[in-house]
């Protein structure tokens, strides 16, 4: 403990050991006060001033220090001051002695209790940021709710020190005046329960519950503001419960959800059903890196204690497989499933008229009208291409075109520019290198996965460069220039020229090929959202959304890449989840979306998967945080594949077995990385993860091994002595 922390407590300590050894409860009794009634009220006439400021001194003492006593002292304000000094003095005391025993318990036990239980209240915090003045203001006019209780939990919140302030001097006001104004006719209260009778505290209940009131009352005018210029189109009925706009993972897990609980719901997609991540995402990567792989697997057969294998790649045919797999999901993802659960799907453009109606264009030419109560926003998002000189006139591939136009070619491109060193720029450049092309990827940042810890991405630049791809970090892409075609080579786009900066210098890169993967921005425009004023995020390109992914208007919702932050099939599929139930269910409860455990994999090889905060991350956070490592050199499983290349980090609460975050690199990071996303989710820590069974010989065995390394780093030292010293008396 502090020094500072240390002192404190041992005033605190002496103040409570003074007021039962020195008994000076016996002063605050109703019996004891009626008799000092006179002599206060004697020395009050002489020195006014400085009676009042002794009270005050006194009375911030007691009810700082949580002693009984002051309820007394406010009746005592009231028979010696009055009505009007005895409750200003009394507010004002009450409020600085409750504001001193809020700091206090903050000062003292929030440090501890955020590291134990930093999840509930980073959770309760996001609450009071929200609405924490409202229900303070309704607790502190509830005299049932013990103050001294209501003091130190405040204290363990992120309220405003001020918002505490101020909140707590209203709210105890009317309870305040009560007790004062007893005091005023002193002789009549025989006990401090008389002063609250029946109707007084049913009076005080109703107080209470006007801030929830006025909370709901200011709620219904800022929707009916936001919703005023567009009132008299409301329609009396409904069509519809719900119009989910977009058939990608988040617009096909809202129709699915809805129609599960009954709800009349159509779903609307303007192209093709599953969206990018069936037709041009993680489907066909995953499907071409699976080719990737196992051609890179036969060509090192030696390390297997195979022949090596000079294989020649029949490019055709393996995007043919690419294609087929798509083929293969899409039934998954049909018209005909959805229509089968109970969905109404229609193909065309949807654009909103109103925030309760939409107007779809088919395909036909035909336009269609729709009636709703709710709408979920789940168009996804598209690559960013970036302003680059000559791009265009060039020719680019991205990750939404680049599968058509390899399905064309006989081989791979003889010599292909990847333009981003994030996840899908790192995925296509290596597959692609294992496929034949020569790869130069190309990165303005100085390293790759700027998101992930610097050994993660220096793992990740070595595992590129082990496969022929050259990585240009700390490179500027100024322009391209189109340069004459070789007569026996086929070209995707150009070929072309990329002229780059680093240090000053300049260089020229030639290409067949350029992927652009510098991210991706959500897919807006056209939609109707300009006319409706919802506007996108200028930093992010999402939509804003309140914590339960509702945009500006209360019944039209956003999920997936459209409301960010995260761009994944997983995360859109969760985000979906609470903007149907809170679209359908939000008048009688709304789920707070919760975006702290969601894992990440990024599928070169070997993978990288993450859940929580990795150590930057807590860096930059300010979490304090412990570091345990398990290399996969030492798992057997691991041995066995020939696959030892990598570890698995966790991150830990200092002194604790809970789990903040973990990364993990190596064979099958992806899945080994769910059983510690199960454990976060659910509170369980590694204590949990080492008393469970795992198979032999498995790659999961890697999550015990690191929980038995951090055990063996938090042995109880003191024990194990006398563990010893049992043992040898045992032996005689």
């Amino acid at each position: 403990m502090h020094l500072k922390k240390l002192l404190i407590v041992c005033l605190l300590g002496a103040a409570f050991a003074a007021y039962f050894v020195f008994d000076l409860g016996r002063f605050f009794s109703l019996e004891a006060l009626r008799q000092s009634q006179q002599a206060f009220a004697d020395a009050y006439a002489r020195e006014p001033a400085r009676v009042l400021l002794s009270y005050g001194l006194v009375y911030v003492a007691v009810t700082a220090l949580s002693l009984p006593g002051a309820s007394l002292m406010t009746l005592a304000a009231g028979a010696c001051f009055g009505l009007l000094w005895g409750g200003i003095v009394t507010a004002l005391a009450a409020t600085a002695g409750a504001t001193l025993a809020m700091l206090s318990a903050r000062h003292l036990l929030r440090d501890s209790v955020e590291r134990r239980f930093g999840k509930m209240l980073s959770e309760v915090n996001r609450g009071l940021e929200q609405d924490g003045a409202f229900y303070l203001f309704s607790l502190r006019l509830l005299p049932l709710v013990p103050f001294f209780v209501l003091n130190l939990l405040m204290g363990l919140t992120r309220m405003k020190t001020w918002t505490y302030c101020w909140v707590s001097l209203f709210g105890m006001l009317a309870g305040t005046v009560a007790y004062v104004n007893a005091g005023t006719e002193l002789a009549k209260v025989d006990s401090l329960r008389s002063v609250l009778s029946p109707g007084l505290l049913g009076s005080f209940v109703l107080l209470g519950l006007l801030p929830l009131g006025l909370r709901w009352l200011l709620r219904g005018w800022q929707n009916r503001r936001v919703y005023a210029r567009w009132q008299h189109l409301k329609p009396r009925r409904f069509e519809r419960n719900l119009v989910v706009i977009g058939a990608g993972a988040g617009g096909l897990v809202s129709a699915y959800i809805a129609a599960a609980v009954k709800a009349k719901v159509t779903l609307v997609e303007a192209h093709t059903m599953g969206g990018d991540c069936l037709n041009t995402g993680c489907v066909p990567s995953k499907a071409l890196i699976k080719s990737a792989q196992l051609a890179h697997r036969m060509r090192h057969a030696s390390r297997y204690g195979l022949p090596d294998s000079a294989l020649a790649i029949d490019f055709k045919a393996v995007m043919q497989r690419v294609q087929e797999v798509i083929r293969t999901i899409a039934p998954h993802d049909s018209v005909q499933r959805y229509t089968e659960l109970g969905v109404e799907v229609l193909q065309g453009h949807a654009r909103i008229t109103s925030p309760w109606s939409l107007e779809v264009s088919r395909p036909d030419g035909s336009k269609l009208s729709l009636t709703t109560r709710a709408i979920v926003i789940a168009t996804g998002s598209r690559p960013r291409v970036p302003d680059l000189p000559g791009l265009t006139e060039v020719g680019y591939l991205t990750s939404d075109t680049l599968w058509d136009a390899l399905g064309q070619l006989e081989q791979p491109p003889k010599r292909l520019v990847v333009l981003g060193g994030g996840v899908i720029g790192c995925e296509l450049a290596q597959c692609l290198a294992r496929l034949g092309s020569q790869v130069i990827q190309v990165e303005q940042a100085p390293r790759l996965l700027l998101a992930e810890d610097e050994e993660v991405s220096a793992r990740a630049l070595s595992a590129l460069q082990q496969d022929g791809v050259q990585v240009l970090l700390s490179h500027q892409a100024l322009r391209c220039e189109a340069a004459p075609m070789a007569p026996a080579r086929q070209a995707v786009f150009g070929p072309g020229v990329l002229v780059l900066e680093h240090q000053g210098v300049q260089t020229r890169v030639g290409f067949d090929a350029l992927l652009c993967a510098v991210g991706r921005v959500a897919r807006l425009s056209g939609y109707g959202l300009e006319e409706l004023g919802i506007t996108a995020r200028p930093e992010g390109g999402a939509l804003p959304t309140d914590a339960w992914l509702a945009t500006i208007y209360p019944n039209i919702y956003a999920a997936g890449d459209v409301a960010g932050p995260y761009q994944f099939t997983h995360a859109a599929a969760h985000q979906a989840w609470y903007a149907t139930v809170n679209a359908l269910f939000g008048d009688i409860r709304k789920f707070r979306v919760d975006h702290s455990v969601l894992p990440r994999t990024t599928f070169i090889e070997p993978e990288i998967a993450r859940v929580g905060l990795n150590e930057q991350e807590a860096r930059e956070q300010g979490v304090a945080y412990e570091i345990t490592r398990f290399d996969l050199a030492d798992l057997d499983r691991a041995i066995i594949d020939g696959e030892t290349h990598g570890f698995v980090k966790l991150l830990t609460v200092p002194g604790k077995d809970r789990i903040l975050g973990v990364t993990i690199v190596g064979s099958q990071a992806g899945e080994l990385l769910a059983e510690y996303t199960l454990a976060m989710k659910h509170d369980l820590g590694l204590n949990k993860i080492l008393g469970t069974v795992h198979s032999y010989p498995t790659l999961a065995e890697a999550n015990k091994y690191a929980a038995g390394n951090w055990k063996r780093a938090h042995q109880p030292a003191r024990l194990l002595r006398w563990a010893v010293r049992y043992h040898a008396w045992r032996r005689g």
